[in-house]
This record gives structure tokens, C-alpha cells and sequence, in this order.
């Protein structure tokens, strides 16, 4: 399974953009986006930007996300061995 996480892009240097996630500002490629601005949002994918998206459409993702991660039951601890 994939998955991507909508982030906005608030700084563009040849390629590659610092995109910010809710604080969190990582460097993304943005090859695959060459129209892209500062001030879009991308949905990122193993590094690179994928897709260009509105906001509504970033915040609809964000919202699927933060849901499922509020649905998800706690991860038991195990040891190897």
C-alpha cells in the first residue's frame, strides 16, 4: 500500500522544495510537479511530490489520516527471542 501526505510548499530551489507538514518542513522533489508554486499544495510520496492539490482537497487527506490514526489500537510491545 502507498501512501501520501499532503504538505505545502513554502520554498523552491531547482528541483527540490521545502514542503511543510504541520511544522515539519522536509526537502521533497518536485520533478514530477514542474508547474508546482510556492504556496501549493503536494501529495508526497517516498520523498518526491506526486500531485498538485487544492486546499480542500489536501485538508480532506489530512483529515482521513489524523481519523485513522485515531481509530488505530495502540501497537502491543514484543521482544525478539
Amino acid at each position: 500500500m502507498c501512501l501520501a501526505i499532503p504538505g505545502c510548499v513554502k520554498e523552491i530551489e531547482d528541483n527540490v522544495a521545502k514542503v511543510d507538514f504541520g511544522g515539519v518542513r522536509r526537502r521533497i522533489g518536485i520533478g514530477l510537479v514542474p508547474d508546482v508554486k510556492l504556496g501549493d499544495y503536494v501529495l508526497v510520496h517516498a520523498g518526491f511530490a506526486i500531485q498538485v492539490v487544492d486546499f480542500e482537497e489536501a485538508q480532506r487527506q489530512l483529515d482521513l489520516i489524523r481519523q485513522i490514526a485515531s481509530d488505530a489500537e495502540p501497537l502491543e510491545e514484543t521482544t525478539n527471542g
